[in-house]
């Protein structure tokens, strides 16, 4: 089992979160893990990070594109692409698009994959949409 670990890896949490008793970071390990990476590679755009300005998968430049058979087959395709090119842990086996929200404007998004090291299954959804405010409201909430 620690072989594993070592190969999906222990990181930071995200966001960065703190614990007061111990005065240190809140990490996540294995699939949490991947899981977050995950999230952070569809969440970035391209040239946000200026050590790695590849990195990332550009979603964001699709919010507001009409939602068509084309604009599916490209955000499956740039899902792939980024879990392929920065994703080494796992095998990503599906990619789809759960439909069942278009018409409310979300793009949900169902990544079915391997991981690797375990060769253990598991599946992740990730809602595409804009949710204006979310942030100032969690800082408000703070």
């Amino acid at each position: 089992m620690s072989t594993d670990r070592k190969f999906t890896g222990t990181g930071w949490g995200f966001p960065p979160t703190f614990e007061k008793t111990t005065k240190g970071v809140v990490l996540s390990s294995d699939v949490e893990d991947i899981e977050q990476s995950l999230r952070i590679l569809l969440g970035t755009l391209k040239g946000e990070r200026v050590m790695h300005p590849s990195y990332g998968c550009n979603l964001n430049e699709l919010l507001f594109e009409s939602y068509n058979l084309t604009i599916k087959n490209y955000i499956i395709d740039l899902v792939k692409t980024a879990i392929l090119f920065y994703e080494a842990r796992i095998e990503p086996l599906k990619v789809s698009i759960n439909e069942a929200f278009i018409h409310e404007g979300q793009v949900v998004l169902e990544i079915e994959y391997l991981v690797r090291s375990t060769n253990s299954r598991f599946n992740m959804v990730y809602p595409f949409y804009i949710n204006e405010g979310i942030e100032i409201q969690q800082l408000i909430k703070s």
